[in-house]
């Protein structure tokens, strides 16, 4: 491994070696795996990369822009604890998951008004990406209530720029000719080619769409609880920024990592039923070699396909679940969640335990609050969405 690579944590061999081979490809100068980090397309899930001349495509991922945004609300959990069935049926009717979903509602924004469509190549995709915005998807996507240490309620969404994202990706990705699959390097376009500006615009459209989409997906459940915010935190974590480290400026490619500069908020979510935390960046030597970066969520330690488990035609298992969908609520039961949608592939025995990613990275964050999981809007089962992270 180079000596430019900062790794977080315990990882497979897989995965560090897809991280060597993006620091060998292109102007990569400095690399970094976090603790929540596991095998991703070309680059690594929970991956850094800081390239002199250089944006990758792989690195910053299908979903452009996927990330976390949290309000706290004046209102109490004692004051709505008995509602949040309800709450999560009126969620469940306000608000569109799943696969190339509509939004019941047309949201108009200015963003539609950007130039960055032409710049992008992608005017041809307005139609779609007004009908989807505001729409949260399916995977590891949600909408979740939470209570803090003082009683608080807070609203987290966690979704990304849904089929806008995923075209402008796989457009950008046949025109550079990239390879498919996980073992493959990561593919590039440089910072002054056609195909790089293009896609550079892309990104920051595909930035500005999930902004707004998670703004207003937000809003409509603060209608839907009640009560005012009073605290707001939002960030992307698949995204490329470009920063300056040291005394030179790099393009800083962010696939499953959430910024976390000296004073930067952040919202990190863990799985369905552990809790998730507000944290800031802080500054130290750690923080520098990391290019303040910390994880964006707890981290997989198994697949889908492993944890759903597969049938035959005839019905019959041919690769038995890892986790039943019994086990899946059991553990929701004991943590006292409610759960509309979901399926075992994303239940919380498939993931690591938020805590223990955080430890790995303390000298880098302070956690502001802990926030516990009452009520968790997702998918349902069998509701499969290509634009998932």
């Amino acid at each position: 491994m180079p000596t430019n690579t900062r790794i977080y944590g315990e990882h497979d061999e897989k995965t560090i070696r897809q991280l060597d081979r993006c620091m060998q490809v292109g102007s990569a100068a400095k690399g970094v795996l976090c603790a929540d980090g596991h095998l991703g397309y070309a680059h690594p899930i929970g991956g850094v990369i800081a390239y002199e001349e250089h944006v990758s495509i792989s690195g910053v991922g299908f979903d452009i822009a996927c990330g976390n945004m949290a309000v706290r609300l004046d209102t109490r959990y004692e004051d709505i604890a008995g509602q949040a069935g309800r709450i999560l049926s009126d969620i469940g009717r306000h608000i569109s998951f799943g696969i190339g979903q509509k939004n019941a509602v047309a949201v108009d924004h200015e963003l539609f008004d950007s130039p960055l469509w032409d710049e992008a190549g992608v005017r041809d995709l307005k139609k779609l990406a007004s009908g989807q915005l505001g729409t949260v998807g399916s995977g590891n996507h949600y909408v979740d209530l939470f209570e803090d240490e003082e009683g608080f309620v807070w609203v987290g969404v966690h979704f990304g720029s849904r089929g806008l994202g995923h075209k402008i990706t796989t457009r950008h990705l046949a025109s550079v000719g990239a390879k498919d699959g996980m073992e493959v390097d990561p593919a590039l376009v440089h910072q002054d080619s056609e195909v790089g500006r293009s896609y550079i615009a892309g990104v920051k459209l595909g930035g500005l769409y999930a902004y707004a989409g998670r703004e207003w997906v937000v809003e409509r459940v603060r209608q839907i609880v009640g009560g005012r915010v009073t605290d707001t935190v939002h960030n992307h974590h698949n995204f490329v920024w470009r920063e300056k480290h040291g005394d030179r400026e790099y393009w800083v490619v962010r696939k499953g990592a959430t910024p976390a500069f000296p004073g930067q908020r952040g919202f990190v979510g863990g799985s369905m039923a552990d809790n998730a935390v507000i944290l800031h960046g802080v500054e130290s030597s750690e923080s520098a070699d990391s290019l303040y970066s910390t994880v964006h969520g707890a981290g997989r330690l198994f697949g889908r396909m492993e944890a759903k488990g597969k049938k035959n035609k005839a019905g019959e298992w041919t690769r038995p679940p890892r986790f039943t969908r019994d086990e899946m609520d059991s553990w929701l039961r004991e943590k006292g969640v409610l759960l509309r949608g979901g399926d075992v592939d994303e239940s919380p025995m498939v993931y690591r335990r938020l805590e223990d990613v955080l430890a790995y990275h303390k000298g880098t964050i302070r956690i502001e609050h802990t926030l516990k999981p009452f009520a968790v809007a997702m998918a349902g089962p069998g509701e499969f969405d290509p634009y998932k992270d």
